[in-house]
């Protein structure tokens, strides 16, 4: 079991947990926090292929093999809150197959959060970026 097995709730939830959060300050410091649960890449694998680029932060991500097809990757950023969004896609991606990831509408399932209209578009071009990032590797 990794560690982000054992720490990442699932996404539905940080659904729940977002509906018991009065305010979006309280709402940023948990993706925050989620984000804080991540354990840090290697400077091994902090390298140019695994940046993904369209993000404004820097962002890493990687993709380990896992037999069956099942989707595992681990994220790693310079940003605080960018590291609780990468929290958010393992949450939504982490441990399905890649046919299940492929089928997942990240848009729609991100939409149950409300964040389009609480980060900004920097963030939001970021995320998808790192989206279809996470998509291509469905796909492979």
């Amino acid at each position: 079991m990794s560690l982000t097995e054992m720490t990442i709730p699932d996404f539905q939830t940080i659904i729940d947990d977002f509906s018991f959060l009065d305010d979006w300050e309280e709402r940023y410091k948990y993706i925050i926090d989620l984000g804080g649960q991540l354990a840090p890449l290697s400077d091994e694998e902090l390298t140019d292929t695994n940046k993904v680029r369209g993000c404004a932060s820097q962002v890493w991500l990687t993709f380990d093999d896992v037999d069956g097809g099942i989707l595992k990757f681990r994220g790693e950023s310079d940003a605080h809150i960018v590291k609780g969004l990468i929290a958010l896609l393992i949450a939504l991606y982490d441990g399905q197959t890649k046919a299940d990831a492929a089928r997942i509408d990240p848009k729609a399932e991100l939409a149950k959060l409300d964040l389009q209209d609480h980060i900004t578009p920097q963030r939001s071009n970021g995320l998808v970026s790192m989206i279809e990032r996470i998509r291509a590797q469905t796909s492979a």
